[in-house]
């Protein structure tokens, strides 16, 4: 009797242990979760659009965490996924009932701006990607090919828009397009945007470049 008392004695405790423990992890990753939420809407201050860069980085934050790159990195594959549904958009409205053949020409136009933007975003993506911890003038070089690089998709995005402007261009084709393509050069501005504060942060304390492009 006693031997069975001391067996669920040493039961309770090693259950109230894990009790314990699993309260203490879910207390340390949402105190982890919160950090890095904090940490999105410092950053998006920096942003045209920090709303939309809020709304459009949170459900990432457990991979962000605190990282400068990681942040950038997000930011931007965001938008190549925007990128990518607006090209799929625009490529079906060539088959839209009733479009004139100037909307069709600037839908055409459009299709291939939004492809040079995937293809400079994806470029973006990658070079974060490989940098590593580079520093120095690796550092300056690998950033500086990414802001150029969104910097022309960006270029793109407004390009398609520009298009669409006009007489004769004012029905549902344009209306469509606008609101597809305007979402994607938001969040690509937001992009820019993260990527030139981790450049700057950077630029203003070299010696912690080794945090800055290492995921904590």
């Amino acid at each position: 009797m006693v031997k069975l008392g001391f067996s669920l004695l040493v039961v309770l405790l090693c259950y109230l242990l894990l009790l314990i423990k699993a309260e203490y992890s879910t207390s340390s990753i949402t105190k982890q979760s919160s950090n890095s939420l904090d940490f999105i809407k410092a950053s998006c201050k920096a942003t045209t659009y920090p709303a939309l860069c809020v709304h459009s980085l949170s459900p990432f934050a457990t991979r962000i965490r605190q990282s400068q790159r990681q942040l950038s990195q997000t930011a931007l594959a965001v938008s190549l996924s925007k990128a990518k549904s607006a090209g799929d958009f625009v490529s079906k409205m060539t088959r839209v009932k009733g479009i004139t053949p100037r909307e069709r020409a600037a839908v055409k136009d459009c299709i291939e701006n939004m492809a040079d933007t995937i293809d400079r975003l994806s470029q973006s993506v990658r070079e974060l990607g490989h940098m590593g911890r580079a520093v120095g003038q690796d550092f300056a070089w690998h950033v500086s090919n990414v802001q150029t690089w969104v910097s022309a998709a960006l270029t793109d995005e407004n390009t398609c828009l520009d298009g669409f402007g006009g007489r004769g261009m004012n029905g549902h084709v344009k209306a469509s397009i606008r609101r597809s393509v305007v979402s994607v050069a938001q969040v690509t501005s937001n992009a820019l945007a993260l990527v030139n504060r981790f450049a700057s942060e950077h630029h203003r304390s070299p010696t912690k470049a080794a945090d800055l492009v290492h995921d904590p």
